[in-house]
């Protein structure tokens, strides 16, 4: 099972499903092997697939006619006979409307291609102490929608909180509760909405597009700490939609107070904000003390997760004067103090380098992904 949600065929799976599954499942399959720069021929995809070589003729035609891939050139000669053409993602054609709602004092938008890599960019400027409303969202697709060269195939929401579905269940930094974002846009624009989790996004950046393997944590420090779990290239949702709400996890129940309701939380402990009040007046030797405590206070947090699940790879994105060295090697340190044994890999904390564009971007990906599921 791959993040597009393609299996491998098998005649078991063929004989149980109906037609248009077996076409959706085999399309999945193809996309997964060429996103996001990879270049087959057909002969090479019956290859790496099993699938025969009028299932690929097939899939790749309608593919093709969607606008989903393209011919690139003539593969490499490999010998006798007629070279192949090789197929690659097409990201001229269709495009995504992204949101990314996790900004101080903006909403923020980008039209993108196929591989979520932003073609134009729109936003809202928020006033001191306003909140974004789905009024400012809709506004700002309307935008977007006449900004778009290509046809737009899906609209996607990064939200920070706990998202089901098209519903953000609960976002402390919005101040949402059960809001249905999904519904009310599906019906005006006529075109399917997608809501993720803001540290899920940008996960799938990560993974496509940073050094992130099948496996990993992805923390997010930013006005908010939320974070994203990938087991085996799923990423891994919990029960109540709420797996990854690391920032909400207490490390000292006698801490400050959390809009949660509960005390000491890690967001309440090493968010942007908090950090940069607590760095604004502090000399450079202070402002070392104030990291280190930091980076132990994630490596505290972490500790449980990457113990439980056995993950070697944490990767942490956020502005590079706060999860910089200082803060990166105390995190390191208290997760092997707390973490090191004979029958674990060593687990590894890095500082995620992705761009700005992480979050629309790793949206833009999961409305592809759920335009494939259809």
């Amino acid at each position: 099972m791959s993040l597009f949600g393609a299996a491998s065929p098998s005649n078991n799976q063929s004989a149980k499903s109906s037609p248009a599954d077996v076409r959706r499942n085999n399309r999945q399959l193809i996309f997964s092997l060429l996103f996001p720069t990879n270049q087959y021929s057909r002969a090479d995809l019956g290859r790496l697939t099993g699938l025969s070589r009028v299932a690929v003729s097939d899939v790749v035609s309608q593919m093709l006619d969607e606008g989903l891939l393209r011919e690139t050139g003539q593969a490499p000669s490999g010998g006798k006979g007629k070279r192949g053409t090789l197929l690659s993602i097409d990201i001229d054609r269709l495009n995504i409307i992204s949101l990314d709602l996790t900004q101080d004092h903006m909403l923020h938008g980008a039209v993108t291609n196929l591989l979520g890599q932003a073609l134009r960019h729109a936003e809202i400027t928020l006033g001191a102490g306003e909140r974004v409303t789905l009024g400012m969202i809709g506004e700002l697709i309307e935008k977007m929608m006449g900004m778009a060269d290509g046809t737009v195939i899906g609209i996607g929401i990064a939200s920070p909180g706990v998202v089901d579905g098209g519903v953000v269940k609960r976002s402390t930094w919005l101040d949402w509760h059960d809001m249905d974002l999904s519904t009310p846009l599906q019906e005006r624009f006529g075109i399917n909405v997608t809501v993720t989790n803001d540290a899920t996004a940008a996960m799938l950046t990560e993974r496509f597009f940073g050094q992130g393997d099948r496996n990993m944590i992805f923390v997010r420090i930013e006005s908010g700490i939320g974070s994203a779990i990938l087991i085996n290239d799923t990423p891994v949702k919990g029960e109540m939609h709420a797996a990854g709400e690391i920032g909400h996890i207490s490390i000292d129940l006698n801490g400050p107070e959390c809009p949660c309701g509960k005390h000491g939380c890690l967001e309440t402990m090493i968010s942007d904000h908090v950090l940069r009040k607590q760095l604004i007046h502090a000399d450079e030797q202070q402002k070392i003390q104030i990291l280190d405590r930091a980076g132990q206070h994630l490596g505290q947090a972490l500790s449980m997760p990457v113990g439980l699940l056995d993950m070697a790879d944490v990767c942490v994105y956020g502005q590079p004067d706060i999860v910089n060295a200082t803060f990166i090697d105390a995190a390191q340190q208290y997760l092997d103090a707390s973490t090191s044994s004979t029958f674990h890999k060593h687990t590894v904390i890095r500082r995620c380098e992705c761009g700005s564009d992480i979050t629309v971007q790793g949206e833009a990906i999961a409305v592809l992904v759920h335009y494939l599921s259809q």
